[in-house]
């Protein structure tokens, strides 16, 4: 047993200054970060202002890659193999909480991640073509009452905070949609001003068309109003007591170095503190939401919990 205690403390006096040396020099080559829904949204766009700072403050590219599907989680689950020394970062949507509770996974969204920062959140709304008979939030709901299951809806994804929080609206007022998942916000857009469905549930990515005059929006999940849409209701003022903002941010993989965290929570700050990612956020109605590494872990924590009771409240959870 002492031999066995020796040899261990042994070789640890022996790793830490190779670890110290390590973040003392991180980073020396690119970092890619690993986006959660396709190129052209507004999460891409948002998240490319932001790699493209933090590349100036790190002094080292900031390297974007898109990995959609599966509801936003599959830059979470590639963390899982991916080497823990900060060259590999992903975005982490809030569907990351919910998928131990709708689908058998060998690792924990809470234990096994080592989360960076928080940046953003989104702003969310339900949209529907100008040319639809659906003028307003009465018209839609009176709709699905009529026609139960008839009126289609997309979002961004099975189990996305747009689908959940569209399924509880529904269950609330008794109504029964038509869900179709869609890969992101762009492939979306595409679908609902081709007609291929009724209304989209979404982030704000929906703004230029609504600007254009192709779609009209019929409601926004804030606290408040939105800017940009005045005359949208949220979902509080038309007697929902639901507030969607879903924030996000960065993480890597469990047992990186908490000097090299630093560093990378350090440079992405500083990023989201640049002008230019202010306004790449504006454009859809975003605001910097921040959370230093601490706080983001615990945010983690209890939003695993309470996206729990949401899906088991939903009838989404996975067979016991």
């Amino acid at each position: 047993m002492r031999r066995r205690q020796l040899v261990q403390l042994t070789a640890a006096a022996l790793a830490a200054p190779s670890l110290s040396a390590f973040a003392q020099s991180f980073p020396a080559r690119p970092i890619k970060l690993l986006v959660a829904f396709p190129a052209g949204g507004p999460t891409d766009i948002t998240m490319r202002s932001l790699a493209d700072n933090a590349s100036k403050v790190l002094g080292q590219p900031v390297v974007v890659e898109n990995k959609p599907g599966a509801g936003g989680t599959l830059p979470a689950q590639q963390l899982q193999s991916a080497q823990p020394d900060g060259y590999t970062v992903a975005q982490i949507p809030l569907g990351v909480f919910r998928l131990p509770y709708t689908t058998r996974m060998t690792w924990d969204p809470v234990k096994d991640i080592s989360y960076v920062i928080n940046v953003t959140g989104y702003a969310f709304g339900i949209v529907v073509p100008t040319d639809s008979a659906i003028k307003n939030w009465n018209d839609f709901v009176a709709y699905a009452r009529a026609n139960p299951g008839r009126l289609s809806y997309g979002s961004t994804g099975t189990l996305t905070s747009p689908h959940l929080t569209t399924e509880l609206i529904a269950q609330k007022l008794g109504i029964q949609l038509n869900h179709i998942p869609y890969k992101g916000s762009a492939e979306l857009s595409q679908a609902i001003v081709g007609g291929h469905i009724m209304a989209a549930a979404d982030s704000t990515g929906f703004a230029p068309l609504v600007e254009s005059g192709k779609l009209r929006v019929l409601n926004t999940w804030g606290e408040q109003r939105l800017a940009k849409f005045p005359d949208a209701p949220t979902l509080k003022e038309l007697g929902l007591d639901i507030v969607q903002n879903s924030p996000f941010g960065i993480g890597a993989p469990r047992g990186t170095p908490p000097d090299v965290v630093k560093k990378l929570h350090d440079g992405f700050k500083k990023a989201m503190e640049e002008p230019s990612y202010v306004q790449a956020l504006a454009r859809y109605d975003m605001l910097p939401i921040y959370m230093d590494s601490a706080q983001y872990a615990k945010f983690a924590q209890d939003t695993f919990s309470r996206e729990k009771a949401l899906v088991e409240k939903l009838g989404l959870a996975k067979p016991t």
